[in-house]
C-alpha cells in the first residue's frame, strides 16, 4: 500500500495531524497497534493555545460542547471539608485572547471528536497494526508490521507514545529523569458520595501511604481517581483494589466505587528525545517528549507539534515548497518542548502556579530561520509571535486565519492582492491600525504565527516565494 504520509498511532497528536494533512488534500494513513482509540481520561486539560488550534481543525464547537471549567479543589480532612484550592491564577478573556483558562475533556472524548472530524474529512485510522520494522532511503519509508500488508509512504511520522517503537527503530536516544519514584495510580471510575462541583483532595495522614484525588470529569459522569502509592509498591489496578484504596484514604465506604472504567499506572517522568527527525521519519508527541501531567502541558504541547508538522508537510508534497522546509520541524519545536518539559516540571515541584505559561499563548518562533522582521522599530507583536485575535474592518481575525491558507494582514497600509503573485493561496484582510497589532504588514503563517512581518508592500510576495503555499 502506498500513502505520501503514514502516521503512526492514533492517539490526539496522530489524529491532529492527520486532520491537518487531510484537508490539505494530503494522502495520509494513521495506522495505531491498538484494536481502538485509548479508553482512559489521562490527558485531560486543554489549554488556550489549543483551543485556538482545535478552532482551525473544526472541532472547537464539539470540544466545548463536550467539556466544561476545572472545578475548584476542595481539601479533606477527617471526612470534613478543610478548605478550598485554587489550582490555577485566573485570567481575564480579552479580544486578541478569547481563550484564557484551561477547558477540561477527557482524553478519551477528545480522540473521538478528532477520529470523527478526521473521518469526514475522508481520513482513516486502520487499528490492529503493529509496527515491527521500518526502512527509509532517499525516495520515502517502508513500513513493515505484525500482520497485514507493508505500507510505503514519502514520509512517516512517530506519533506511537513515550514507549515508541518507532523512536527505537530509529535509533534516537531520549534523555531524561523520573521526577518521583513512588508510583501513581489513574484510573477513572463512577463514584457515589461525593459532589461533582469540586474536585476533591485527599492528603495524606495517619496511616495513609499517600495522597488521593478525585476529580469530576467533566461531559461524563466519571471521576478520574489518581492515587500515589510508596516506592516499590506494585498499585493493584482491579476494582477491588481501588475501593481498597477509596476507603483506607477517605471517609467514604468501598463500595461508594461502583464501576471501575479504566486503569493505569505510571512513574512521572521528563525526557526529550536527542532529535526530532531522521531523514524522512519525524517524531512528535509524547514519541519526542514525555512529560509529568502536572499543569497539562504533555498533551497539548502533542497537539501543537502536529499542527506545526502539518502545514510544512503539505506544502512540500502539495504546493511544490521545497523539501527543506522541512528542517525547520525541529528547529522550531524542539526548543518549545524543552521549555515546555523545564515548566511541567516546575509545576510538579511545585515551583510554579498554572496560569499565563501553562496557557501556551506566550510561545512563538521568534528566532527560527522562517521569521522575518523587517521592521526597523517593531512594536510588541514583532514576526514569530503568535498572531492574535480580534476584529478587524468588521472581520474576526480567527474567522480569516481559519482554514489551511496563508492571511495577510494590511494593517494601515493599503495592498493589492495581485502584488503577492498569482496562483498565491493567501486571505488578504485590509482595515486600520489595531490595537494588538499597531500598524504594518503582517503575513500570518497556517498555523497562526506571524511569519513576516514590515511595510515593504513587496516583501510578502518575496518571503512567499520562499516559503509559501503555492498553486
Amino acid at each position: 500500500m502506498d500513502t505520501d504520509v503514514l502516521v503512526v498511532g492514533a492517539g490526539p497528536t496522530g489524529l491532529a495531524l492527520g486532520i491537518d494533512l487531510a484537508r490539505r488534500g494530503v494522502n495520509a494513513l494513521v495506522v495505531e497497534r491498538a484494536d481502538a482509540l485509548f479508553p482512559g481520561s489521562r490527558g485531560k486539560g486543554i489549554q488556550p493555545r489549543t483551543m485556538e488550534v482545535f478552532d482551525d481543525l473544526g472541532v472547537l464547537d464539539a470540544i466545548r460542547a463536550a467539556g466544561g471549567r476545572y472545578p475548584v479543589g476542595m481539601i479533606w480532612q477527617d471526612g470534613r471539608r478543610a478548605g478550598e484550592h485554587r489550582m490555577f491564577d485566573p485570567a481575564e478573556a480579552s479580544e486578541d485572547a478569547p481563550y484564557t483558562e484551561p477547558w477540561m475533556v477527557p482524553q478519551w472524548r477528545t480522540q473521538e471528536i478528532l477520529y470523527a472530524r478526521l473521518a469526514g474529512l475522508g481520513g482513516e485510522v486502520a487499528f490492529g497494526r503493529e509496527l515491527v520494522g521500518l526502512t527509509q532511503d532517499a525516495d520515502g519509508v517502508r513500513a513493515e508490521f505484525a500482520s497485514g500488508e507493508p505500507v510505503t509512504a514519502r514520509y512517516a511520522v512517530a506519533a506511537d507514545g513515550g514507549r515508541s517503537t518507532v523512536r527505537r527503530l530509529l535509533g534516537i536516544g531520549m534523555a531524561g529523569e523520573t521526577l518521583d519514584p513512588n508510583p501513581t495510580l489513574v484510573a477513572d471510575v463512577r463514584i457515589s458520595g461525593l459532589d461533582r462541583d469540586n474536585w476533591h483532595i485527599f492528603p495524606p495522614g495517619g496511616d495513609s501511604d499517600g495522597y488521593l484525588a478525585i476529580c469530576p470529569l467533566a461531559g461524563t459522569e466519571d471521576f478520574q481517581l489518581v492515587a500515589q502509592f510508596p516506592d516499590g509498591t506494585a498499585p493493584d489496578l482491579s476494582l477491588e483494589g481501588i475501593r481498597k484504596v477509596v476507603a483506607a484514604r477517605t471517609h467514604l465506604a468501598p463500595e461508594s466505587v461502583t464501576e471501575l472504567r479504566w486503569a493505569s499506572d505510571f512513574r512521572p517522568r521528563a525526557a526529550l528525545a536527542d532529535r526530532f527527525r531522521s531523514g524522512r521519519v519525524f517524531l512528535a508527541g509524547d514519541a519526542a517528549h514525555v512529560h509529568s501531567p502536572a499543569g497539562g502541558q504533555g498533551l497539548n504541547t502533542s497537539v501543537q507539534d502536529a499542527y506545526n508538522l502539518g502545514w510544512k508537510l503539505g506544502a512540500v508534497l502539495r504546493d511544490g515548497t521545497d523539501a527543506a522546509l522541512l528542517d525547520s520541524y525541529e528547529e522550531e519545536r524542539r526548543p518549545i518542548a524543552a521549555d515546555m518539559l523545564g515548566l511541567s516540571t516546575s509545576v510538579h515541584r511545585g515551583e510554579t502556579r498554572r496560569g499565563e505559561a501553562t496557557q501556551q499563548l506566550g510561545l512563538g518562533y521568534r528566532t527560527s530561520s522562517l521569521t522575518r522582521e523587517t521592521r526597523t522599530d517593531p512594536g510588541p507583536l514583532r514576526a514569530g509571535d503568535r498572531a492574535p485575535d480580534g476584529t478587524v474592518d468588521g472581520t474576526r481575525l480567527f474567522d480569516a486565519f481559519r482554514g489551511p491558507h496563508w492571511t495577510l494582514l494590511a494593517l494601515g497600509r493599503a495592498v493589492r492582492p495581485p502584488a503577492l503573485g498569482e496562483g498565491v493561496g493567501v486571505r488578504t484582510v485590509q482595515g486600520p491600525a489595531h490595537g494588538a497589532y499597531g500598524t504594518g504588514l503582517f503575513l500570518v503563517r497556517p498555523d497562526g504565527y506571524v511569519g513576516w512581518a514590515g511595510d515593504a508592500p513587496t516583501g510578502p510576495a518575496e518571503y512567499l516565494a520562499r516559503f509559501g503555499r503555492r498553486g
